[in-house]
């Protein structure tokens, strides 16, 4: 008796974890998007030295979250700065580069870095040729200016 209580338990327990295995959640279907470069609406950022975006959803100067392509001048080097929030960023044409803590990378088309929120860092685009980026982020962009050490 002792062993069928102890076999029936250990059937209820793996009933019960199978149970859990087995349901798995739906995903929630979001509204299409597609943006063939004819359809970008491209614009230029006042007082970027000419840096140019086409929001894919949201706003990179609004609020919320957004998807954007960046067009950096070849060239266009941005000031020391940090981000309040992460950065995530593709490279989709040109070399785009990062100076942190006095060492540079650079980021070739095909690139992906994920710059952390208040990390100071200097950023820019080569000389060779403009600069294509993917940026998105879960709130709205900025760049906060920072003095050097």
């Amino acid at each position: 008796m002792k062993h069928l209580a102890t076999a029936l338990l250990l059937l209820a327990a793996a009933g019960i974890a199978t149970t859990g295995v087995a349901k798995t959640t739906k995903a929630v279907p979001q509204p299409l998007a597609s943006f063939p470069t004819t359809d970008l609406k491209w614009r230029e950022l006042p007082g970027t030295g000419g840096i140019k975006v086409a929001d894919l959803r949201g706003s990179i100067t609004g609020k919320g979250p957004y998807d954007a392509f960046v067009i950096f001048p070849a060239g266009k080097d941005n000031p020391y700065h940090l981000h309040t929030r992460n950065l995530p960023t593709v490279v989709l044409k040109g070399t785009f580069y990062a100076v942190i803590d006095g060492k540079r990378i650079e980021y070739p088309a095909g690139s992906f870095y994920n710059l952390p929120a208040n990390m100071p860092h200097y950023s820019g685009c080569t000389k060779a040729e403009d600069c294509l980026l993917f940026q998105y982020q879960d709130d709205h962009f900025d760049l906060v200016p920072v003095e050097k050490k």
